[in-house]
């Protein structure tokens, strides 16, 4: 019998006993990661537990209704509908203007571009995301809602027949959704094109190779093996720059204008975020009721972003390769 025999009292030399700096070390890690967690459901339930009682009082459909007026407390009427609204069409016309561009320029740096001009000008595309939010709305308000307006008027002229593209609440064309979804879509491209530069640089040489080995070409090495192993990563960066667009404030409050009307599902819509609702009433926030009905907005934001990361995490199978 051997020293290890359990018969014998001996101890299986073959594994190693964690020492006490790893046990230190992944109880740290663990307690980290659980902090994370405590600290999301601690502001869920804060959120849930001060939004109640002015849902109770809501006299409007909370859902549904396109108001939102909490100046008399003793009788509130607020819905989220067009706050949802011109949150998702801003946004998702932003991701839509933004992937396609964060692609070709991630392609470009990792398999076209030498090294000497990839490295500044990555650089140049991350400097995008140091600019403050409120230069963005500056800048959009005051340089990019002129110059886009030649292109709204011939869309909403010639394909108004399309309701993305109808005359909307507003009386101009300036500081509309569309304006707006153009400045995030410039705000949230640093963050999908640095994400997906990363998953392109990572792709397996040995694929790559082998693929040119068969005589493919520059395209094709690039549609069998650099877009299939970078799909989950591109799906995760568009969804990083998703959020980021949802909860943007200051940019969009300068951009678009308030409406005296609910939106119709158009673009040329003027209106309110939930991120630049609450931040444009933030000053007033006095009273419980009144308060509690923008709370209950910021929840409604807290749950849409959970929404969209686990769509996320479907379409990109479940996994981020990199």
């Amino acid at each position: 019998m051997t020293d290890t025999d359990p018969g014998r009292g001996g101890t299986d030399r073959g594994k190693a006993t964690p020492g006490r700096g790893e046990r230190i070390f992944r109880g740290l890690t663990s307690g980290s990661g659980l902090l994370v967690v405590a600290a999301i459901a601690a502001i869920g339930l804060f959120l849930l537990v001060q939004a109640v009682p002015s849902l109770l009082a809501d006299n409007a459909n909370f859902l549904t209704s396109p108001v939102f007026d909490t100046r008399d407390p003793a009788n509130l009427n607020f819905g989220i509908r067009d706050l949802l609204v011109v949150t998702l069409l801003s946004s998702l016309f932003a991701l839509v203007l933004a992937m396609p561009i964060a692609l070709g320029i991630a392609l470009f740096l990792t398999q076209y571009a030498p090294k000497r001009v990839a490295r500044p000008f990555a650089y140049v595309i991350d400097l995008l995301a140091a600019v403050p939010s409120i230069i963005y709305g500056l800048w959009g308000i005051a340089v990019l809602a002129p110059a886009l307006l030649p292109i709204a008027t011939f869309l909403r002229d010639d394909l108004g027949w399309f309701f993305l593209f109808a005359p909307g609440n507003l009386p101009v064309l300036t500081g509309t959704i569309f304006t707006g979804g153009v400045v995030l879509a410039v705000m949230i491209l640093p963050i999908i094109t640095a994400v997906t530069r990363e998953v392109f640089s990572q792709a397996p040489r040995f694929h790559i190779e082998a693929a040119q080995a068969l005589g493919a070409t520059r395209w094709e090495v690039i549609r069998m093996a650099v877009l299939p192993y970078g799909r989950s990563g591109y799906i995760a960066g568009s969804m990083l720059g998703l959020g980021r667009a949802l909860g943007e404030t200051i940019a969009v409050l300068i951009v678009i204008r308030a409406a005296t009307t609910p939106s119709g599902f158009s673009l040329f819509d003027g209106g309110y975020t939930f991120a630049s609702l609450i931040a444009s009433a933030a000053s007033e926030f006095s009273q419980p009721l009144p308060t509690g009905a923008y709370i209950a907005a910021g929840l409604v934001l807290f749950v849409l972003t959970f929404v969209v990361n686990a769509i996320a995490r479907v379409v990109a199978g479940g996994k981020v390769n990199g």
